[in-house]
């Protein structure tokens, strides 16, 4: 969830800074270009304002040469011709004029503007105060180095802004997919804990959104509560269990005193009541150990699967050789599971009393284990009469 958060965040943020910084890298360029233009033809038409004065008054001051000189240092080439279309100054460096621009402009066209890649031409004619016909023609030619480096200038900076924009919406992104799911992730670990049996676990709900606090909060009192009511059930169960023991123990021994006393039908009556009895209390019992069970909480620990396996075949084989049924655990395989202390120990032993029990006189009981996948399959396997469909359905309901 914290990489889906983070990337979505980060999408979002780079969209918006596509969508603005992109347009306003071309609106700027665009404007720079337009400047550029204007402060091209601004110098065409002030270097025409001064030739008018030489071609039209016939002088020959240093007015031409000095605005000549001081555009050439910007990199112009700069070219002025007279009615005659005869060169009479401008810079070493003669620009190409587009064919027939010259007599365009004589002949009393406006101002042109001729593009080329690396450059811009702009064409002016020079007209003699009150619009008398053009008496010369001016030929500035800007490269457009200066443009483009401005330009790359431009789109540098717009690039950096860009990724640092990116950058910081990254940090942003992350640190807020961290303060959402770290508080989910406390929470989900919770859950798990709880729904393993730790009734005491409770969730941080002083972090993230107020949302999130909201459900840690709700969460802390559905544990309470939940751990309130097991903790009164277990409690009730392990009372009454406790309690049936005395009233059972009881009637079983007035029951021995009346097969004592009584003849062989009695006797035979009474022997069937006290295995209710014995039947009964195995459930008290059991409740019982269901009680205590399930109001400790073990931490799983790493158990050696095929030793406890040798152990508890080794305890139980005198049991097995005592109603003629073989025992045995073949090709026992190294192998290891996470568990509560002792309970393994308890499931086999459960298990092979009931194989000894189903088992006739001549079967076998095979243990075996085997690792695979990360987990360990323990197999206890008889050749005894099975198990019905019924018995099936029924096995793992308690007692």
């Amino acid at each position: 969830m914290a990489r889906r958060i983070a990337l979505s965040v980060l999408a979002l943020i780079t969209a918006l800074l596509a969508i603005t910084g992109v347009p306003l890298g071309l609106i700027t360029a665009h404007e720079d270009r337009k400047d550029f233009r204007a402060e091209a033809i601004a110098a065409a038409t002030t270097l025409a304002d001064v030739a008018e004065e030489q071609l039209g008054d016939h002088a020959r001051g240093p007015a031409l040469a000095r605005s000549v000189r001081e555009l050439s240092r910007g990199g112009d080439q700069i070219s002025v011709y007279d009615a005659a279309g005869t060169r009479i100054g401008g810079t070493t460096a003669v620009p190409a004029a587009p064919a027939g621009a010259l007599r365009a402009a004589l002949a009393g066209a406006p101002m042109r503007v001729y593009p080329a890649p690396d450059r811009l031409i702009v064409v002016s004619a020079v007209r003699a105060d009150g619009g008398r016909g053009a008496l010369g023609t001016v030929v500035l030619s800007r490269p457009a180095e200066v443009l483009d480096h401005r330009l790359d200038v431009l789109w540098a900076w717009l690039v950096a802004v860009l990724i640092g924009g990116l950058l910081a919406a990254a940090a942003i992104s992350a640190a807020l997919a961290r303060w959402v799911s770290r508080p989910l992730a406390e929470l989900e670990t919770a859950a798990r804990h709880l729904g393993d049996g730790a009734l005491d676990t409770r969730a941080a709900g002083h972090e993230g959104p107020q949302e999130v606090r909201r459900l840690a909060a709700n969460f802390n009192l559905m544990a309470a509560r939940l751990q309130a009511l097991m903790h009164g059930h277990q409690a009730m169960m392990a009372d009454v269990s406790h309690q049936l023991r005395t009233p059972l123990a009881a009637l079983r021994l007035r029951l021995d005193v009346l097969a004592q006393d009584g003849d062989a039908a009695m006797a035979e009556e009474l022997a069937g009541a006290q295995e209710e009895i014995a039947r009964l209390g195995r459930m008290v019992n059991g409740l019982l150990a269901v009680a205590r069970a399930e109001n400790v909480t073990t931490q799983p620990v790493q158990v050696a699967v095929d030793a406890v396996l040798r152990d508890r075949v080794a305890a139980w084989r005198p049991a097995a050789e005592e109603r003629e049924v073989t025992l045995t655990a073949p090709g026992l395989e190294p192998a290891a599971a996470r568990l509560g202390a002792g309970h393994l120990e308890q499931i086999i032993d459960n298990l092979l009393a009931n194989a000894l029990d189903a088992v006739p006189a001549g079967g076998t009981v095979r243990v075996s284990a085997q690792a695979a996948g990360g987990r360990t399959a323990i197999t206890v396997a008889d050749d005894g009469p099975g198990m019905s469909a019924q018995q099936q359905r029924t096995a793992f309901r308690r007692f």
